[in-house]
């Protein structure tokens, strides 16, 4: 760069917060009570209520992970684990509290609903104060309820797969989910529907020393497809929250789900998910991950192509403002022959921020025919920030097609000075360089959560340049 390096300054919109008085609230604190409270106030099931308390048993054993980023600053005995928004779950947007509304309607929410999805659901804190299918889906057996309702409604389903994707002791902060999840979203596609609009959750965060621990639970039968959207936002506070999610998706034969997420954490929240699917014969499991905000972020989609000619597409982006670390990438465990997947990792940093790529290819010894391609492209807006890449391959099969490209870049004078000459302020033509940069992952989002990607760019990329 030239003697000043791109300083970008950034707005959070989302950093708003409502004085809304929960009508059930667990103090602060993880126990055993916690745990069972938050179980008998859902009512749930014994087995459920067993199956939370050895996870937390689970989670008072692991370890924090000693790889990645500092997270180190977590409290856990300051969080509140557990946070009612309202007494009851609204059937009709009508019916929900006048705050809660205000603050999704806010967010575009209700809109989106009614013009562009087959139905949307909408969580507060611990608890869906919404949700909604659209009845031409009902009509053809597609289930869409946030997870409380689902187990209520279809214990048999949940039982079935609740844990078998992501096991509870598969790392501490799965552990954790499993103590205490509440909320998420429960889908269900009957054999041979094809969902053809998005299925959208969304969550925020407004409580103070905050945790989030949604599950979500996806079940494509065989022939099926369904496009499921997430969007997450919460304020900005003093202290810490944590978002700390698990989502489990088991693709059936020939089935194909996509999973899309644009998660846009204010600063103060740590965003630990565990993502996984299962991909049965000729299934396609696809995920687009796009990371803005939060103070860090580890996450890793992860598809396990369990059977003969499953694939995964995998296409993530991050991007990383002053004091944010946004550690994300992929892993896809090739278990089946004729498997093949496809992994696009997009990074900016920029104010000090620093991302990381870390993915896993993993092939098993009797998987043949085996087709693999990792590409990896870091956009650096300064000197001050910094990208990493962490690829780990096990391949312990001889027939194995394998690709891995990594490459990091600047933002160059010459660019900035050929866009400035026509017209452009030097903040507009860096907005449009990494515009240009993220492109491969804003086309594949559908239409109104492309532009929304857009506009959280020129968000990141507002204010004075140099």
């Amino acid at each position: 760069m030239a003697k000043s390096d791109l300083k970008i300054g950034s707005r959070y919109e989302y950093g708003f917060h409502d004085k809304l008085r929960p009508v059930y609230a667990i103090p602060p604190g993880l126990s055993a009570r916690v745990v069972e409270e938050i179980s008998a106030v859902k009512n749930e099931p014994g087995w459920m209520r067993q199956l939370r308390l050895k996870a937390l048993e689970l989670f008072k054993t692991a370890a924090l992970p000693t790889w990645g980023a500092d997270l180190g600053g977590i409290n856990f005995d300051g969080i509140c684990y557990y946070l009612k928004p309202s007494a009851r779950r609204a059937e009709t947007w009508d019916d929900v509290p006048a705050r809660i509304k205000n603050t999704f309607t806010k967010l575009g929410i209700p809109q989106a609903e009614a013009k562009l999805l087959a139905g949307v659901g909408a969580q507060y804190d611990s608890e869906a104060v919404y949700h909604n299918l659209k009845a031409e889906w009902q009509h053809q057996g597609v289930i869409f309820l946030d997870m409380d309702e689902g187990l209520r409604r279809h214990p048999e389903i949940v039982k079935q797969y609740f844990g078998t994707v992501v096991p509870l002791k598969d790392n501490k902060f799965a552990s954790l989910n499993s103590a205490v999840w509440s909320g998420g979203s429960f889908v269900y596609v009957p054999q041979g529907v094809h969902v053809t609009i998005p299925l959208q959750a969304y969550f925020r965060l407004n409580a103070r020393n905050m945790g989030q621990f949604e599950r979500t639970l996806i079940v494509a039968e065989e022939g099926s497809f369904v496009h499921y959207v997430e969007g997450c936002t919460a304020p900005v506070y003093a202290v810490d929250s944590l978002h700390c999610a698990v989502v489990e998706i088991i693709a059936k034969p020939y089935a194909r789900v996509r999973y899309t997420t644009i998660q846009n954490w204010s600063n103060n929240v740590y965003n630990l998910v565990t993502k996984r699917a299962v991909a049965y014969e000729g299934s396609v499991v696809e995920w687009v991950d796009g990371n803005f905000g939060s103070k860090v972020t580890m996450k890793y989609p992860c598809v396990v192509m369990k059977e003969r000619g499953a694939r995964a597409d995998v296409l993530s982006l991050a991007f990383a403002g002053p004091g944010q670390h946004q550690d994300a990438g992929a892993k896809a465990i090739h278990l089946a022959s004729d498997t093949s997947s496809n992994i696009v990792s997009k990074s900016v940093s920029r104010g000090g921020g620093r991302t990381s790529y870390r993915g896993l290819i993993k092939v098993a010894p009797q998987a043949m025919n085996i087709r693999s391609k990792v590409r990896c492209d870091a956009l650096l807006l300064d000197g001050d920030s910094r990208s990493d890449t962490y690829p780990t391959m096990q391949i312990d099969s001889n027939d194995v097609s394998m690709e891995h490209e990594a490459t990091v870049s600047k933002v160059g004078e010459e660019q900035l000075f050929y866009l400035r000459s026509r017209g452009l302020t030097e903040a507009e033509a860096a907005a449009l360089i990494v515009a240009g940069f993220i492109e491969p992952v804003a086309k594949e989002l559908p239409m109104e959560f492309a532009l929304e990607l857009n506009r959280l760019i020129e968000l990141e990329m507002e204010g004075s340049v140099g």
